[in-house]
């Protein structure tokens, strides 16, 4: 039965990675975009109020942060594309696993998520920014942020399946970019006004970005278990949410 499940969801998966052959324009578009988040941010725009230090060691990890989150508008768009067209219903009466399909979107969406890390930390090393943790500080910032990326994913797969249609992702798109930049990633919660940083703290993706930050400039891990716990409530919450509604879908 697990063999079973696990070939049907690589055979989705193939179904999603053969998209990005058809598409490459999107997907350069999905790779540049945080590219340029982080050159505005970090050359045009940003300052680091209250930052010490290179605003480049602050920026990057936040940017790394921020780019799994907003990720999420990707993934909803997809989803619901898939539901209105049909394609959804028509693999719901196929002989196989059922939720193939939504392991099958989450595990192409998490490989462009690696992807999208490796170029902009790869922008970030020529900027000047560097990994001064050792390896495995390395590899565990890196596994938060597929982390924190994983629960972001399900939680829009959960919101794609209540949208059902493309349309309805604007009025989420709306709420991310406020909700992304409403973390540290760009500045100090403490160089805001005091309601404001207090919000900024309470955001998981703030958590997320001190840990990451911490681990790589290899200063400690005192936001390590937050940036774990945060992201696993949110899955604990809208992976069985999703899969839910997604049995419910009607044949």
């Amino acid at each position: 039965m697990i063999t079973y499940a696990l070939s049907d969801s690589w055979t989705m998966t193939r179904r999603e990675l053969a998209h990005w052959a058809r598409q490459p324009v999107q997907v350069v578009v999905n790779l540049v975009f945080p590219v340029m988040l982080l050159l505005m941010f970090g050359y045009l725009i940003g300052g680091g109020r209250g930052v010490e230090g290179s605003y480049i060691d602050y920026l990057v990890p936040g940017m790394l942060a921020l780019t799994m989150a907003f990720g999420l508008e990707g993934t909803m768009i997809a989803v619901t594309q898939d539901l209105n067209k049909g394609v959804i219903d028509r693999f719901r009466s196929m002989p196989m696993a059922n939720g193939a399909v939504l392991v099958g979107r989450s595990a192409a969406d998490m490989l462009q998520s690696a992807l999208a890390l490796l170029v902009l930390m790869g922008v970030g090393h020529a900027l000047g920014w560097r990994a001064d943790g050792g390896p495995g500080a390395f590899l565990g910032a890196v596994g938060l942020l597929l982390l924190f990326r994983f629960a972001m994913l399900w939680i829009g797969i959960h919101l794609a399946l209540l949208a059902g249609k493309p349309e309805m992702v604007q009025a989420v798109q709306i709420l991310v970019w406020p909700i992304g930049f409403l973390s540290n990633a760009l500045a100090l919660p403490g160089s805001m006004p005091g309601w404001l940083g207090t919000a900024v703290e309470w955001n998981p993706m703030s958590h997320t970005a001190t840990a990451v930050r911490e681990l790589f400039g290899g200063t400690g891990t005192e936001s390590l278990g937050a940036a774990i716990v945060w992201p696993l409530l949110l899955l604990a919450v809208f992976f069985p949410l999703a899969v839910r509604r997604f049995a419910r879908l009607s044949r």
